[in-house]
């Protein structure tokens, strides 16, 4: 049987969903293997070396460096609090004493005599990583995390911009995909949830939104021009993430004004109520990432699933798989691959490229180059 592959993108109403939840340097692993986790749990934990803070001592103190041990007040390692005197010396033949104070929280860490020069280290600053998922760690990594797993429904996007955020539940604000996100439909009760629009979300919606506290929005696409007043700067699309935004964005189908995916909305419908986990990050280049929000079932069992792969996983495309075109003219629409010719055809641009033959929910056949279409789940 011919087949061939392609990028796809996930919309499961189950699916078998695993994390790695890693430290950016060595600290203390908080759960145990097999235990069941919330998302906002905190399940690894390091200290990160606070800031430096080098201080000419001797100069302002007024003494030759070589006596800087002398005059200083506290030991290499000891802690010392801001406004705290830590160095004390007598000029001008002794007859004026002068004081140094501590300008930080932290630790001297050293001293030279020969610069007069001190080097304090700030507060150390903790690093937490959060499970992400309701589910169970799978496996501990010493000292530098966790594996979490669940089973979950999950819809990834074409983009994102912010990290992680933990939705108290999903909320579906429209009554259509095709249907705009307005600020008279984000409510003050959409307080930590993640709001699923429909069409688009214009820049006084997501003030709007950002007003309310929601942890995400969900919509099919956005204008370039009010995401660029959102995020404050014109974005690159390559690795985003990393956004300092006060809400997680995620559109659906592209930029411009397209609606969500009907499929994709009739998930979110389904979900509704459920708590949830969404990340705008988005990579495009090698290691490809997409944005994505995670429902979680309640008191799934999860033995026996880590087999699920499917067709959207493997990027495996042949007659059968359930594929959303996303070129014109039939943008959005979902069909099934019905033939894989395995010669290159021209097509109606001249273009000499392999194509694919779909049949449409309404019973269609059409041809299609490959390249316009993406993997998804049934």
């Amino acid at each position: 049987m011919a087949h061939a592959y392609t990028p796809g993108l996930k919309v499961s109403a189950k699916t078998l969903v695993v994390k790695e939840r890693r430290l950016p340097l060595w600290g203390d692993v908080l759960v145990r293997e097999g235990e069941r986790v919330k998302a906002e749990d905190v399940v690894a934990k390091a200290l990160l070396p606070g800031p430096v803070y080098p201080r000419n001592l001797a100069g302002e103190l007024g003494i030759p460096p070589q006596d800087l041990p002398k005059a200083l007040l506290v030991k290499k390692g000891e802690r010392v609090k801001a406004g705290q005197v830590i160095a004390r010396a007598r000029v001008l033949f002794g007859l004026f004493k002068v004081e140094a104070r501590a300008t930080v929280d932290g630790v001297l860490e050293d001293y030279s005599t020969l610069t007069g020069q001190v080097i304090f280290r700030g507060e150390s600053i903790p690093v937490e990583v959060k499970a992400y998922l309701d589910g169970v760690v799978e496996r501990t990594i010493p000292r530098e995390g966790v594996v979490v797993k669940t089973v979950a429904a999950m819809v990834q996007g074409i983009f994102g911009v912010g990290g992680e955020r933990v939705g108290s539940r999903i909320k579906v604000a429209v009554s259509s995909p095709d249907e705009e996100l307005t600020p008279e439909r984000i409510t003050e009760d959409m307080r930590d949830a993640i709001v699923i629009g429909g069409r688009t979300v214009r820049i006084e919606a997501m003030k709007k939104a950002a007003d309310v506290g929601v942890s995400a929005v969900v919509v099919g696409s956005v204008d370039d021009s009010d995401l660029k007043e959102y995020v404050g700067y014109d974005i690159g699309v390559a690795i985003t993430g990393n956004e300092d935004v006060p809400f997680t964005l995620i559109i659906t189908e592209g930029f411009g004004d397209l609606p969500m995916a009907t499929r994709t909305f009739n998930l979110f419908k389904r979900f509704e109520g459920h708590r949830a986990s969404a990340n705008g990050a988005t990579q495009i280049r090698a290691g490809v990432q997409r944005p994505e929000v995670v429902m979680f079932y309640e008191d799934v069992e999860l033995g026996g699933l880590e087999d699920i792969v499917s067709k959207a996983d493997s990027g495996h495309l042949d007659v059968g798989t359930v594929v959303r075109i996303i070129r014109e003219p039939f943008f959005g629409e979902i069909g099934e691959v019905v033939e894989l010719p395995p010669e290159p055809v021209r097509i109606e641009t001249e273009s000499t490229v392999r194509i694919l033959k779909v049949k449409l929910r309404d019973g269609r056949v059409v041809v299609i180059p490959r390249a316009n279409v993406e993997l998804i789940e049934e």
